[in-house]
């Protein structure tokens, strides 16, 4: 088996003029891995992502999984294909909410070091929306968009949940740079990949449906994901979100 045609494009096009080190010391994996992830998933019909979506998520998916060697691969990567300085950032700074700071440090520096290496002036323009007086309130009226009505006084049932409101909601989710959707998508991309959260990945998977990214799509970003967390946490996934998704018929 040699490398298709399609992969080799696609693999030019993310690293131009580079060449893995894999492909002297494991070549045959190389191919077989290249023709995989680089042709057969974004290929596979009825489960395509445009390519900005498609490396947001892989990066949210690397950072849930703790990919740090191949988060700093695949953020050179989705340079390449436009996504934005900001962009990436805001997906590191968010997941300190799922993930916490002990895990997202590492990625913090991996993308300075690489921001750096490419000239990229930092600190960037800052993207922050709220103040410490209205983060509460902002960063309810983002759970009540995202998961409806009944979540407007879930910040009073005690100090956690205030916390979410205002830090999780009130200082990540109200940031530009990323539309809700989008963080929505990413935030699922996170609890997906860390495994054993299932509650938590039925509840943001029904917050996407209600955004506007519906089954179908979180499907395809699952599919997307798959060459870097492995078929079991992607089909824990697909039952998460088909769980959601029967949750919400059975509401309507």
């Amino acid at each position: 088996m040699a490398v298709s045609e399609f992969a080799k494009k696609y693999y030019e096009k993310m690293f131009p003029g580079g060449e893995p080190s894999l492909a002297r010391t494991d070549p045959e994996f190389v191919e077989r891995f290249k023709n995989f992830a680089f042709d057969e998933v974004i290929n596979q019909e009825g489960v395509g992502l445009d390519n900005k979506t498609r490396f947001l998520a892989i990066l949210a998916t690397l950072l849930g999984c703790q990919g740090l060697d191949e988060f700093r691969v695949m953020t050179e990567a989705a340079l390449n294909f436009g996504v934005t300085p900001v962009e990436i950032k805001e997906t590191v700074y968010q997941a300190t909410a799922y993930l916490g700071i002990g895990r997202v440090y590492p990625f913090l520096n991996a993308v300075n070091e690489i921001f750096m290496a490419q000239g990229i002036e930092i600190p960037l323009e800052g993207q922050s929306t709220t103040t410490t007086e209205n983060r509460r309130e902002k960063g309810t009226q983002a759970q009540v968009d995202i998961f409806g009505e009944q979540m407007r006084d879930f910040w009073k049932n005690g100090h956690i949940n205030l916390w979410l409101a205002g830090n999780c909601f009130g200082d990540y989710y109200t940031r530009t740079g990323l539309d809700l959707k989008m963080r929505e998508m990413i935030t699922f991309c996170f609890i997906a990949a860390q495994g054993g959260c299932e509650p938590q990945l039925i509840a943001h998977a029904a917050g996407n449906m209600n955004l506007g990214n519906d089954r179908d799509f979180l499907i395809a970003v699952v599919s997307q994901c798959v060459p870097y967390i492995g078929y079991p946490r992607s089909l824990n996934a697909i039952t998460c979100i088909n769980k959601a998704y029967e949750n919400i018929n059975q509401k309507g």
